[in-house]
């Protein structure tokens, strides 16, 4: 460099400051760390290899159920208890006797619906409390379609039908039925009195 820019150069380099100051070492006095290297990094161990495997030796072969809310029972069971409590009791455990019954078998749902609401409201106008309906548990059919359907359609619209309009102002519990009268394919309905 000539000298002019030297005395320029030397003035400029005065007036800087530094982006990063260099900072010595704490292990070692007098030893500066520059900031662009890194301090070695410890090696890590090496995993242990993955043991052989065959693909899907694992994998359960049993289909996964289509429906994936609660079971139907278990629903009706979470339910309050709205008629007395002492009643509730001997009805699930199988000791008040059904005084009218309908088996839904093999209609279709519009079929059942009209069935059961005909069933339901005469039933409450004959002065009965207790009366089962059975539904069947439904079919199980090994199904590969996309979207998953339910086994059992009239057992799993039963309740439904019965908490709307006309039926639902007739009806005052609804429970699956004890073993005896037909299990989860059947249905404790208990009337209000009119």
């Amino acid at each position: 460099m000539r000298p002019d820019e030297q005395e320029l150069w030397s003035r400029i380099a005065k007036s800087a400051n530094p982006m990063r100051s260099a900072k010595p070492d704490k292990g070692e006095p007098g030893k500066i760390t520059l900031p662009g290297k890194a301090k070695p990094v410890p090696e890590k161990p090496r995993p242990e290899p993955i043991a052989p495997f065959r693909l899907g030796e694992r994998a359960s072969t049993a289909l996964p159920p289509n429906d994936l809310s609660a079971p139907l029972g278990d629903r009706l069971a979470a339910q309050p208890v709205a008629m007395d409590k002492k009643a509730h009791k001997r009805m699930s455990q199988g000791r008040l006797t059904p005084e009218g019954r309908i088996d839904l078998h093999g209609m279709t749902l519009d079929t059942a619906h009209g069935a059961l609401t005909s069933f339901i409201l005469s039933s409450q106008a004959a002065g009965k409390r207790l009366v089962l309906v059975i539904t069947g548990k439904g079919r199980k059919v090994e199904s590969y379609d996309p979207i998953p359907t339910r086994t059992g359609v009239l057992r799993h619209q039963l309740p439904h039908w019965l908490s709307l309009p006309p039926l639902s102002q007739a009806v005052l519990q609804v429970s699956e039925a004890h073993r005896k009268h037909g299990g989860s394919g059947a249905f404790y309905v208990y009337l209000r009195r009119r």
